[in-house]
């Protein structure tokens, strides 16, 4: 798998961005949906990847900067032909190196409480985010969890 910085702009990406979106509104109400459109996600504070198995999009993901020792993990997807091949964890990992090296001492992120994000939690878990409270200018949701990790 090769991971790469992505400008957003290739019809695949934007399929996938599409999706990602799409299936927010399948499983959370409106009010509770964090997930990027593509022009949010060109923001500088963020930090776009997709992941490329030979010429296939496989998965993308995003590092937004909060400050200078705090990140947030966005737009995690893996192509629904590609699950549960490791995708989303290599990207993770690769996010997490990229965290360390800027000097991050900690990553969060936010996702949707219903089980339909059951295997994203447990990823996070297995990696070792930990439940938190809201951070940044998230506040409590019933519909969001937030997990974070110390580096």
């Amino acid at each position: 798998m090769e991971i790469k910085i992505d400008d957003l702009t290739g019809s695949e990406v934007i399929a996938l961005v599409s999706e990602h979106l799409h299936g927010m509104t399948l499983h959370s109400p409106p009010e509770s949906i964090h997930a990027l459109n593509l022009e949010a996600l060109r923001k500088p504070e963020i930090t776009f990847w997709s992941v490329w198995e030979g010429d296939q999009l496989v998965g993308c993901g995003a590092l937004k900067e909060i400050d200078r020792q705090h990140g947030e993990i966005k737009s995690m997807r893996t192509s629904s032909s590609h699950l549960r091949k490791g995708v989303a964890k290599q990207l993770l990992e690769y996010i997490i190196e990229v965290a360390k090296q800027r000097g991050y001492r900690r990553l969060s992120l936010e996702t949707g409480s219903m089980d339909a994000f059951e295997p994203a939690k447990r990823l996070y878990a297995s990696i070792g985010f930990q439940y938190c409270k809201p951070f940044s200018n998230y506040i409590e949701d019933p519909n969001s969890v937030f997990m974070t990790k110390e580096l």
